[in-house]
């Protein structure tokens, strides 16, 4: 489960302000604050939203950290053939248009996306909203709360996102259309359609 805001106040010394809450501190960080505060707290991830609120992530457990690289590698492997975009983890934060900050389990962008950010923001967090994003939800994860973080992506400029879910071997496919395709069996693929053309991905791998 995303928690909010459970921050020590010893993590944040070198960024408070007087007289602020924790809480207020947070919520009203600018850009470079938040990097910054990222920064010096390596050891945890964050998540920024539209109206500023910082969420701390949880790790994952071992099954779905093997999940995950399961589809970042091939996502990898995909890129490098094809040579029209650039690959990212899920360190990676990119900063969307209205503000939030956020990380993709997996995530994609055309090479002429990518070259159009200066050097100095593709080293800190990208303002940009990928191409193709993939979220696994895991045992703590909210269905709903990732769907919106789905429509989030899809409203900020993102082409195709895919939201999968192990426990109950279902995926979602949301398209810049706004249109939501379901797919529930992971007997079946999953396909990058013109946006990733030729990139597949068997749902059984994840099983």
């Amino acid at each position: 489960m995303t928690v909010l805001h459970p921050v020590p106040m010893a993590a944040t010394e070198a960024l408070t302000a007087p007289r602020q809450t924790l809480a207020d501190f947070l919520q009203h960080l600018g850009d470079d604050e938040f990097y910054a505060f990222c920064q010096q707290n390596r050891d945890q991830k964050f998540e920024r939203r539209a109206d500023g609120t910082i969420e701390l992530l949880t790790m994952t457990g071992g099954t779905t950290g093997n999940r995950n690289i399961k589809l970042l590698a091939r996502l990898q492997v995909w890129a490098e053939d094809n040579r029209t975009g650039l690959a990212f983890d899920s360190s990676t934060g990119f900063r969307l248009a209205n503000g939030a900050v956020r990380s993709p389990d997996a995530a994609w962008v055309r090479i002429e996306v990518w070259q159009a950010v200066s050097a100095d923001d593709q080293a800190r967090f990208p303002p940009l909203c990928p191409d193709f994003v993939i979220e696994l939800l895991s045992p703590s994860d909210s269905l709903t709360d990732l769907t919106l973080k789905m429509q989030e992506y899809i409203a900020n400029g993102c082409r195709l996102a895919w939201l999968i879910d192990p426990k109950t071997e279902t995926a979602r496919t949301f398209r810049a259309d706004g249109s939501v395709s379901v797919v529930k069996s992971f007997g079946e693929t999953l396909s990058g359609e013109d946006v990733l053309p030729g990139f597949v991905f068997a749902l059984a791998t994840l099983r």
